[in-house]
């Protein structure tokens, strides 16, 4: 699969400069991150949790686990979950499962990105498939993100 799109023509419209990094097939974050050889806490994964009220979309290094609790403070949203499969395919029908890029403001999803992200020189995101990475820089990533809530909502991953 090639990168979605819709993904492609919302970094153009907003003059994104991003490398392509393409690595071995991978499942989880953590293994797209040894298989492409990047530091986990530059890797933003993204989990797509949802209530009553919608969906929501954290993005958070791969490295780290969310924290369903500070999230649900941070965004005064007590009923929040984890979104299944089905409704993740039908809000991005041109990414792979478990492939989101960690922009989904690019699909009209609300977004809030963990500060962790802020110490990185540089940030990795899924691509829409589970073989290509997107390499932005600092300046162009925080420049994306700078219109959605920020906050910690993460925590050590458990191993």
């Amino acid at each position: 699969m090639s990168i979605p799109a819709r993904l492609t023509s919302y970094l153009q419209a907003r003059d994104v400069r991003y490398d392509i990094c393409v690595h071995e097939h991978s499942r989880t974050s953590a293994q797209t991150a040894r298989t492409a050889h990047v530091p986990p806490h530059q890797l933003a994964k993204s989990v797509l949790v949802e209530d009553d009220d919608g969906c929501l979309l954290a993005i958070l290094p791969a490295d780290k686990q969310l924290k369903l609790g500070a999230l649900s403070r941070l965004t005064n949203r007590h009923a929040l979950r984890l979104s299944d499969e089905a409704r993740i395919s039908s809000l991005l029908p041109d990414c792979d499962r478990g492939a989101v890029p960690a922009l989904g403001m690019a699909w009209g999803l609300e977004t809030i990105v963990d500060d962790s992200l802020d110490q990185s020189d540089v940030v990795y995101i899924e691509g829409g498939d589970h073989e290509q990475l997107l390499r932005l820089s600092h300046t162009d990533f925080h420049s994306l993100m700078s219109e959605v809530q920020h906050g910690r909502f993460c925590g050590e991953a458990i191993h």
